[in-house]
């Protein structure tokens, strides 16, 4: 992802919950393509931080898709996305294959309709696991975006944690007070 000028990266297209592809229109503003590959769906304990973000006592069932965002078919973020089972079992979600339309816009269609989002940012240096999948150097930093998504009365329905490479990257929140 590395360009003369930085990625401006703006999250209203990922949590709107209209229909399509954020990723695929964000790569395509920058002059590329942008893909994604499912590396794998589950329902696994929640990790404490996600168990957190979504308001669940540790260790309560949630459903986690785990996806590679490519650039021209160059890894750029580890998106790992996590539902709480009692909402995402039995739907799209918990399935292994594409959500048409977003993961966003099916919560909509099930009733969870987007109401206001949290996002917390930070960097760090990237893990051994994280520079094989995103073919980084060893010394190499990520940046980290977990990011919350409410429906209607604060009811947190998607916690995901992307870690992106950093190069080049910058992330920009436009908020209305």
């Amino acid at each position: 992802m590395t360009n003369a000028s930085p990625w401006t990266s703006v999250s209203m297209p990922y949590v709107s919950g209209q229909r399509g592809d954020a990723w695929g229109a964000e790569a395509a503003a920058h002059g590329g393509t942008g893909t994604q590959k499912l590396l794998g769906v589950e329902e696994v304990p929640a990790p404490a931080v996600v168990a957190h973000m979504l308001g669940l006592a540790a260790d309560d069932p949630v459903i986690v898709r785990r996806r590679l965002m490519l650039f021209d078919d160059h890894p750029v973020e580890i998106t790992d996305s996590y539902y709480p089972a009692a909402i995402a079992r039995s739907t799209r979600l918990a399935e292994a294959r594409k959500i048409p339309g977003g993961a966003v816009a099916l919560l909509a269609d099930i009733g969870h309709r987007p109401s206001h989002v949290r996002e917390d940012v930070s960097a760090r240096l990237a893990t051994p696991d994280e520079q094989a999948l995103l073919r980084l150097g060893v010394q190499s930093c990520v940046l980290l975006l977990a990011r919350t998504l409410f429906a209607e009365k604060d009811l947190p329905v998607e916690a995901s944690v992307m870690t992106m490479t950093a190069d080049g990257r910058r992330l920009r929140y436009e908020l209305t007070p």
